[in-house]
Formats: C-alpha cells, structure tokens, sequence
C-alpha cells in the first residue's frame, strides 16, 4: 500500500462570518443595524445528501443480485450451451463474461414515465465467450422474461441493436491469449534470443517468476492478411510504481497467428534501432558483427515514480484550502432508485460494464430536455515509428469503464462533503461493488456568475453549481468524468485524463514525438470520447439548427450607397442525415442549437438547447485509420446528428476490435438520408485531445492541461435568466465612498464553528470493492470476498 498523507493533528477552526438583513419594500436598513439581524446556525458538520423519494422506479438500473444469480442459474442448466464456471474455464471451454440488464427501449420507457403505462419488462443482456470451437466467438444474447420462470424464460441472439446482423457473433481474437500464446508461442521466440536479452538488458522473459522483462503488443491486431500481431520488449518495474508503460526497450517481433493451431503460426521478423530481420538468425549475426549498434536501455528511477519529490514550494507544508458546506447539503438523493434532485434539476444515474456511469431523464423546471447522456467509447489512436506505436488504437469499452471505477478518494478526488454512491459490474459469475466510486456535490466555481457595478452600486451572484463525478482506470491511463449543472440552465460535460503514458523508445522517432527522457519518446496520440446526447426539448420533435457570424460587405438605406464591411447572423437547418456529420467550424463561429419548431417563445424565436464546446475538443486526426478501418466511424467528426431508433442505441460495440472491417455497429450506416427535422434526433458528440507527451508528463500527466468539456446551454428556452432566481447574490449601494445599503435577498448567513478534522477524511477507511457469488448464489451470505482496490 502506498503511505497516505498524515492527518491533521491540530484542530483548526475557521469562522464564517456574515451580515444579512431581509429586503424592504421601502427601504434597506443601515449597517448600523447589523447586530440586529446576526444569527447563528448549527455547528458545521460534513453534511448528507437530503432524502427524498424518485417519482418513478429507476428503470436503467441494474439486475438485482437476485436477478442476475437466477439468470446465472438457468443459464448454466441449459445444456446445449455447455457452459463451465468461469474461474474453471480453459481455452477451450465455453463460458459467461457479462450479465447486465438489457436496457429498455426509449419507447417503452416515454409510456411508462409519461403516460402512467406499466414499467418496462425487464430482460437480462449475456455475453457468452464461446471457445469450443475452432473459430472462437463472444455472442450477445438475450434472456428473459424476468424474473426467470421455467417454461416462460428463454434466450435469443441478441441482434436488433447492431448493425452487422450475425447472430449476436463477433470472432474472438483472443481465445488463446491466456496460455497457448504466451507459453508456447511468446516465450519461445524470447527465449531463443535469451542471450541477446541479458547481454542488452541483464533481463529475461520466459514466463517464469523472476523475470525482469515483459513483452506486449499493439491492439487491435492486424486483420487484413492473417492476423498479425507485433510485440515489443519491456522493461518491468523494480518498485510498486506502475510505471511500465514508460520502460520500452525498443525491440520488436512480428507473428502471423491466424487460427487457434500454433503449429501452422508463423514467425515473420525482428525489428531493432530501425532495421528489420526477417529471421532469427539474421538478427543474430548483425547482433554479434563488428560495429552493431546497442542501444541504451530505459532505466527505471525516481523519474518514475508518483511520491513527493525535491523540495516542497514555499509554505506549501501548510494546509490548503478547502470547501465546507456550512448550510448542509441543499440537493437530495434516493441512494435506491439513484435519483437526484438539485435546485431545479433532476435525473436518473445508471451504470453499465461498457461505459461506467450513465445520466437518463435529465428534466429542467419540470420538463424533460435529455432522454440520456452519457460515454459511447474512447479512443486512443497512437502514431510512430516502430510497429507497436503505429499499429495501437485502444478502444476503451473492450476493457470497460465499469470494472475500472474504483472508489474515489474523499478529499481528492472529489470534496470531503460530497455524497457518494456505489457501482456494480459483473465478471466470473461474481457482481463486483465498487464502494463509493461516484460522488456528487455542490461547489463554489471561484467566479460569479453575475456581476455588474455602477456609480451608485454593484450586484453580483455567486457561482454554485453541482457535480456527479465518477473515475475509470483503463490500463495505464485514468479519466475523470464530471457532469456539472448551473443556475443558468446549463450542463457542463467534461473529461480529464491523468495517469502514465504510453511511450515509445526514443531512437527514430523525432517525427512523432518529443525525446521526453533518456531514452524515451513521448509517443503522439489523439484521445477521442464519444458520447451521446438524446435531447427531448419540450417533446421528442427536435431539430438540429445552426446559427452563423458570417463576414459581409453589406448596404444600407442610410449608408448613402455605400458598402460597409461588418458581419451578419447566417440561419440553417441540419434537414437529413445526409448532411449531419459536423465540424465546429471555422473560428467558433457556428452555434449548434437542438430546438423544437413547433414551439417558440412570445417573441418568435425557436426555444432550444446550444450545443457548444468549452474546452478544446478532438475528433481523429488521421484519415481512414489503417488499425480501425470501420471500427471507428464515429471518431471523424466532431458531432453528428441522427434519427433516434431502438435499434441504433449505441454508436460502438466493445468488440468492434475483433473485426474492425466489419465490426458489430459500423456508425456509418446510421446515416441514410432520412429527414432530420422536428425528429426525436440524437446529437453524438466527441470529447478529446491532441497529445503529445512532453517532460511535464513524467510521471504522469495532470488534469489541467489533458481536459476536453462542452457545455448545453439553454437559448431562447426561458423569458429571462434564471440564475436571478437565486438569492446567492449582493447588492450594495453606496454613495461618496460610503455604503447606504447591503441586500442579501434574504439568503441565509451562517457563523459556525468548523471543525476542520470533521472534513477532512479517514483515508485508512478505504475499501476497494466487494464481491457478491452469484453462482452458487447464497442469498444469506453473498458477500464472500473483499478486494483492496
């Protein structure tokens, strides 16, 4: 375990102090009167959410334990599936990867939310890994009715919401991942250089405990001719740093290992210092001639490591500021039904294995403005050299964002007032709980939202605004997810990325990357996030508009004949699909905006929701990438618009890696010219940066500089703004340098005494997760194992 912080051992205590008086009709008092109108509130306490009740069952929430042990159950007596337990599974056995709720249809659900009908039947969406077989696949099937009864449950190849329509069936391209490739196949070819390896490196990897090398390779693997894989030589780290994506080596091996018998597998070559072998003996002689260059190794050091370091900046040893919430929590929350209600928001939470935590039935001052929101998928598209650079385009969602989100850490990842709720995610006939892995909470942004001064005033308005936060930890990398809600209507959707680097070595590769450590490049990749947004702006009849600042040379009336050079608003309409794939345009000036025709506001004008980005955003830079062929389609733009259907509910499959020419949702075939206007329409929007690793990424990147955010704002949606509706504001009059009046509009003002050791967390109380059996279920003991971390 890494040490923690030392806690505080004094106790601190700030006060909060404040003045207020209730507006007057006529007049305001004067601050000679202040004492009058002083009061005291509780003791500051790290407060909970407030309780209330969701009007509506939470219907994308997961299968209950109960649910997902009976589907467990049945599944594992249907004999011609011929299932094994997971943890007993081989190579060559069938087995089950994921039991999740399918989630409902759009459709059904507006019935059940809108119209008082009965609540979506529920069914359970399976993904079998079936190895039996000497063309491995993953199929996703369909279980249900639930709960599961004997004559009425079935299942069926779950196939209406992909494109590719095969049965629920993608190939497995790594059925002999486990064993067969590393212990008969990886380890061979390493050990037949085992010479060459400690003559460079003092190292070796032959699948034996102490081995001080790894080897790993590009993902996907190449799918064109065969499949082919290239790996790469790694040095491990000596400490409990994770520090190995930064110890390339720089030697490369190539291998065809199409089907699942290695004796027809092939070795194809070796690459080193950018020369490359095509066999063994080859590289052995060049290795041993005169003059062979060897090249420096990657030498783990403090470099690479994430404690504290060198000497502290000045006063840094003292305390930081923090956040305290003197009122107590001013949201609520059904932690059941996770339900959340903040000033005048309110929404559903679900959480999936593919894409982590999820916001449904996003509702502003009683009306529906988003059906969903949520991730999509990340891509991590890199660039280089050598083959393993340039051959690696992670797709995040194969690994999942839901077995990743571990508890967050109060006090640092997330304030230590904040609420937090738990997540689940599914894996060998296990549900995992990670404790407290997503937090909300009210903050202060630094900066008013309003402001304004005059001679004789100045007014301004405090900026609070809520967050819902959740972290995944996908291999090396960690991505913040934050959605925050205003006082103006609006609803920020941002990602950080924090975490090590994927680096290459440093020889040969000035082109694609700063020489960032000794022997290390910083390997130049761009991340992009997709996600979808399904706006129901007073109704489900929505079209897409866009409003350009366009340069003009323009006449008037009263320019006497004479041409004036200025800009004017330039009005259109996304009318099909045909013309829905969008870039942000040149200079910010496009507003895209989501409106509803049908229903303007009393001056005319289209009520809508902008759609616009707040932080630099990225699609793909390269163009129809030779890693991702159509596995990627959503990646090349920087938002699209479609036609919502049931059958087109996700814009990527986790698999699509396994068959990226023809992956199991090809985003492309979404797009068939239908008509886009006054449409239940989705906005599909990409999040993400360019990157190009420098020295400030060692050790890790930091959230400041790797942040992607777009914001929703509302447009000509109410009569006025509604961040007036707060009473977090002030008013003070004054006049000759003196103040006549302070209005605080009746907002409460608190002085209490704040025991900051209350705030401040017990991070030795840190769980990590729980596992709950579902096969064999015991309802009366299902917790059976506790994890750290």
């Amino acid at each position: 375990m890494m040490p923690l912080m030392p806690r505080v051992a004094a106790w601190l205590v700030f006060v909060f102090f404040a003045l207020s008086y209730a507006r007057l009709a006529s007049s305001r008092p004067s601050p000679k009167s202040s004492s009058a109108w002083m009061r005291k509130s509780p003791s500051c306490t790290v407060p909970t959410a407030q309780l209330t009740t969701a009007p509506k069952s939470n219907v994308w929430s997961g299968l209950t334990d109960t649910e997902a042990a009976s589907v467990d159950s049945w599944l594992f007596g249907q004999k011609s599936l011929n299932l094994t337990v997971s943890k007993k599974a081989g190579e060559w056995d069938n087995s089950i990867l994921l039991i999740e709720l399918m989630l409902p249809n759009k459709t059904g659900v507006l019935e059940y939310l809108d119209k008082e009908g009965n609540a979506p039947v529920r069914y359970a969406h399976v993904v079998l890994d079936v190895r039996a077989t000497t063309e491995p696949y993953y199929e996703d099937i369909l279980v249900g009715p639930l709960p599961v009864k004997n004559g009425t449950t079935t299942y069926q190849p779950l196939t209406y919401p992909y494109t590719r329509k095969t049965g629920g069936r993608v190939r497995n391209l790594d059925a002999d991942a486990d064993d067969t490739l590393y212990k008969y196949w990886i380890h061979k070819i390493s050990g037949s250089i085992l010479d060459i390896t400690l003559d460079l490196w003092n190292g070796s990897a032959l699948g034996f405990g102490n081995d001080t090398l790894d080897i790993w390779g590009q993902d996907p693997l190449w799918q064109d001719d065969g499949i082919i894989r290239w790996d790469q030589f790694w040095m491990l780290p000596t400490d409990e740093f994770d520090s190995f994506t930064l110890l390339p080596l720089g030697l490369y091996f190539s291998s065809n290992i199409t089907g699942r018998n290695p004796s027809k597998w092939s070795f194809e070559g070796w690459l080193y210092n950018n020369v490359y072998y095509s066999t063994t003996e080859e590289f052995r002689a060049a290795y041993y001639s005169p003059g062979f260059e060897k090249l420096k190794p990657n030498i783990q050091g403090p470099w690479a490591n994430t404690d504290q370091q060198d000497t502290a900046p000045p006063l840094d040893t003292s305390y930081p500021p923090i956040s305290v919430t003197p009122g107590g929590s001013r949201y609520a929350v059904d932690k059941e039904q996770k339900y959340v209600k903040w000033m005048d928001f309110e929404f559903y939470i679900a959480f999936t294995r593919d894409t982590g935590m999820r916001i449904y039935d996003i509702k502003y001052k009683g009306e529906r403005i988003i059906y969903e929101l949520g991730l999509e998928e990340a891509l991590a598209h890199y660039a280089g050299n050598d083959p393993i650079q340039s051959g690696t385009s992670y797709l995040d969602s194969f690994y999942g964002f839901g077995p990743f989100s571990f508890e967050l850490v109060a006090g640092y990842d997330c304030p230590s007032y904040a609420t937090y709720l738990d997540s689940s995610f599914y894996t060998v006939e296990t549900t995992h709980i990670h404790i407290n892995s997503i937090c909300m909470f009210e903050q202060d942004a630094g900066y008013p939202i309003q402001r304004h001064s005059t001679s004789t005033y100045v007014s301004v308005t405090k900026n609070i605004f809520f967050t819902i936060r959740n972290i995944s930890t996908v291999g090396n990398y960690d991505y913040m997810f934050s959605y925050s809600f205003y006082m103006d209507g609006s609803i920020h959707v941002e990602v950080r990325a924090s975490g090590y680097i994927q680096s290459a070595y440093w020889a040969h590769n000035g082109d694609y990357g700063y020489q960032i450590h000794d022997a290390l490049s910083g390997s130049m990749h761009d991340h992009v996030l997709n996600y979808k947004v399904d706006f129901d702006v007073l109704g489900t009849a929505n079209t897409m508009t866009t409003t350009t600042m366009v340069p003009v040379s323009e006449s008037y009336p009263w320019s006497k004949g004479k041409a004036r050079n200025t800009m004017k608003l330039q009005r259109n309409q996304i009318k099909t699909e045909d013309e829905s794939k969008l870039l942000w345009g040149d200079n910010g000036a496009t507003q895209f905006t989501v409106v509803n025709l049908d229903k303007p506001n009393a001056f005319g004008e289209h009520k809508g929701f902008r759609v616009l980005p707040s932080r630099g955003t990225a699609h793909l830079t390269v163009k129809d990438s030779s890693n991702l062929a159509n596995a990627a389609n959503w990646a090349t733009h920087d938002l699209f618009v479609t036609r919502r259907k049931d059958t087109e509910p996700r814009a990527a499959h986790p698999y699509n890696s396994q068959d990226v020419n023809n992956p199991v949702v090809d985003f492309n075939e979404f797009f068939d010219g239908e008509s886009l206007v006054q449409e239940d329409i989705v906005v599909w929007f990409n999040l993400g940066m360019h990157h190009i690793p420098h020295t400030g990424d060692l050790p890790n990147t930091v959230f400041t500089t790797a942040h992607s955010g777009l914001q929703i704002m509302p447009l000509n949606y109410l009569s006025g703004d509604p961040s007036r509706e707060t009473v977090n504001m002030v008013r003070i009059d004054y006049k000759n340098g003196s103040v006549s009046a302070v209005d605080t509009f009746g907002q409460a003002q608190m002085t209490c005494n704040a025991d900051i050791a209350t705030f401040e967390p017990d991070l030795y109380s840190y769980k990590g997760d729980v596992v709950i059996r579902k096969f064999p279920y015991d309802p009366n003991n299902p917790y059976y194992e506790t994890d750290d971390g």
